[in-house]
């Protein structure tokens, strides 16, 4: 039952993905990619995912990501994991060994760490800076003014591969003004990957040119902890 229960899940939030996008001004432009965030989740509801067909997933801890995906990348070698949870500088070596993607590029000494280890090596071939829109001081993320000239420190003198930009909008506003904030500032950069909109706001996101979504409750149902 509950493969069903994922599978159909999974399809029905495509369709509306589908949808979103058709009615956008971004029709012309690719669909957006789902990721399912899969932290925390049980084992079986992973593989479950994978079976159907799914193979983009989001994790927030380097440590729990490594410990359920390790041996499954090998098995499965199309894969595509991104970090979506904030790094420490301890774990960078690990994490550009993992991740596909990092979303969370949010201050210098993180950017200088990653770039320090950095190369042809490393499985992370792109990398996002993570914007905290909402100014909100319990969250990662720079400052909305502080991007512009971060992105060229990181690209310029760190020549890191820097694509996207990522957003968590504050709990209690409304999204649309920060993800039209968010393209906003990802226009001004030439930036082309947009990381926004969760399981309840990710029709939204789609409004305003979210090139990739992150799913987990619609996705997989409430987690059990």
């Amino acid at each position: 039952m509950e493969n069903e229960n994922i599978e159909n899940k999974r399809k029905t939030i495509l369709e509306a993905i589908k949808i979103a996008h058709k009615n956008s001004i971004f029709s012309s432009l690719p669909y957006p990619q789902l990721v399912a965030v899969s932290k925390k989740q049980e084992e079986e509801k992973i593989e479950l995912a994978i079976k159907s067909g799914q193979k983009i997933f989001g994790e927030n801890r380097v440590q729990e990501a490594q410990q359920r995906w390790q041996k499954r990348i090998e098995i499965y070698n199309d894969i595509e994991l991104r970090l979506i949870g904030p790094l420490q500088t301890n774990k960078v070596k690990q994490a550009l060994k993992l991740f596909n993607i990092i979303e969370t590029i949010d201050r210098e000494k993180l950017a200088k760490e990653i770039a320090k280890n950095f190369n042809y090596e490393s499985k992370t071939k792109s990398f996002y800076i993570q914007v905290n829109t909402g100014l909100e001081t319990q969250k990662g993320g720079l400052l909305p003014t502080e991007i512009d000239s971060f992105f060229e420190y990181c690209t310029k003198d760190l020549k890191l591969p820097i694509s996207g930009l990522m957003c968590i909008p504050p709990q209690n506003e409304e999204p649309a003004m920060h993800f039209a904030f968010l393209k906003k500032i990802a226009d001004r950069n030439s930036l082309f990957k947009l990381s926004m909109g969760m399981s309840n706001d990710f029709k939204e996101a789609i409004k305003f040119g979210a090139t990739s979504v992150r799913i987990g409750s619609l996705f997989f149902g409430p987690r059990e902890f």
